[in-house]
């Protein structure tokens, strides 16, 4: 039997469109994520996300660089959303996360929304990947309902920082498929420091516990051998355990067992503001490296991948390029091994 995505079921009742009506309700004095801004949204009023009524869409592509089981052979159909909820000094995107002006003129109607997952629909994506969503929740979900009602028939992939507020993923509950949240810091010093962000750390593991509430541990694959529903958690290990790796996959271990999927990512590198940062201003030691690994399986977190530590030379997107930000050839290489897994098959 053929994979049938969660948002199929909800689409023929009208659910999406009470969803996406009760998410443009908080636009209007917007509490999509944790800075709870207040603003009116519904009137195009823009704050910490720089985003108003429409959703910025600053490149759309098929993607071979995320984990193996979410890519394939044809790619996840990534919509790329411009701005962004977080100011991290270190963002490999911060061509189109923190450059909100220039970002502005590639604002995008719901309709149009929907066409674009369509349209990577057609060029045989195995997925479609909301990739920095947090902010236009309630247009992915208007543009959803539309794109469902035409065909759209493939896996919602909810790529994050976590940095989400649990009201708003109780209304994606059944909408989608996967979860791939990074949980970027175990301090809120650091995370109000390095991406502007106060009560990260609370915000985050209350997120992620409700993905975990709503999906579960266990990844549940197609016969493709591809990812169609579960919980990937990544962590980024950033110099000078700034991101609390330890203390992060502790906190993982603790709350969500050892069944859960974790991608552990090398791919750091010196860009943006970090760049004049002493403390992120050089890519990681295999020293530092190493250490998160073996905490890794000190704590028996078997299930997931962990880059290779030059992953950092392979992951640098260049978005002046809107159609093509990646190399091809590049991101095509294998970048992750994976550790023993057990998974079920639907």
């Amino acid at each position: 039997m053929g994979f049938e995505p969660s948002y199929r079921a909800l689409s023929g009742q009208g659910e999406l469109e009470r969803r996406a009506a009760a998410l443009e309700a908080l636009l209007g004095a917007c509490r999509l994520c944790p800075h709870r801004c207040g603003i009116d949204r519904l009137r195009d009023e823009r704050a910490r996300c720089h985003t108003g009524r429409q959703a910025v869409v600053s490149s759309y592509t098929a993607h071979l660089g995320e984990e193996p089981p979410l890519v394939g052979t044809r790619g996840i159909g990534n919509i790329f959303f411009g701005n962004c909820t977080l100011r991290c000094a270190y963002c490999q995107n911060h061509q189109i996360s923190q450059q909100h002006r220039q970002e502005d003129r590639h604002r995008v109607s719901d309709a149009r929304l929907a066409e674009i997952m369509l349209e990577l629909q057609a060029r045989g994506c195995h997925a479609i990947g909301l990739v920095s969503p947090t902010h236009v929740a309630a247009q992915i979900v208007r543009a959803l309902a539309l794109a469902a009602g035409r065909g759209l028939s493939l896996p919602l992939v909810y790529n994050t920082s976590a940095f989400e507020e649990p009201e708003v993923l109780r209304l994606l509950e059944g909408i989608v498929d996967i979860y791939l949240p990074d949980l970027k810091y175990a301090e809120n010093e650091m995370a109000l420091r390095y991406s502007g962000a106060r009560q990260y750390v609370e915000s985050a593991r209350a997120a992620i516990l409700e993905m975990h509430r709503q999906v579960g541990s266990a990844l549940v694959l197609g016969e493709d051998g591809l990812v169609k529903r579960g919980l990937i958690l990544r962590h980024l290990v950033l110099p000078n355990d700034l991101a609390g790796s330890r203390e992060s996959l502790g906190w993982i271990r603790r709350s969500l067992g050892a069944e859960v999927t974790v991608s552990i990512m090398a791919q750091y590198y010196p860009v943006h503001r970090a760049r004049a940062m002493p403390l992120l201003d050089r890519p990681l030691r295999v020293s530092e490296y190493d250490r998160v690994i073996a905490t890794l399986s000190r704590l028996s977190l078997e299930h997931g991948w962990a880059q290779e530590l030059d992953a950092e030379a392979h992951y640098r997107p260049d978005f002046r390029d809107r159609a093509r930000p990646f190399d091809v050839e590049t991101t095509a290489a294998p970048r992750l091994q994976e550790a023993r897994r057990r998974s079920d098959v639907a």
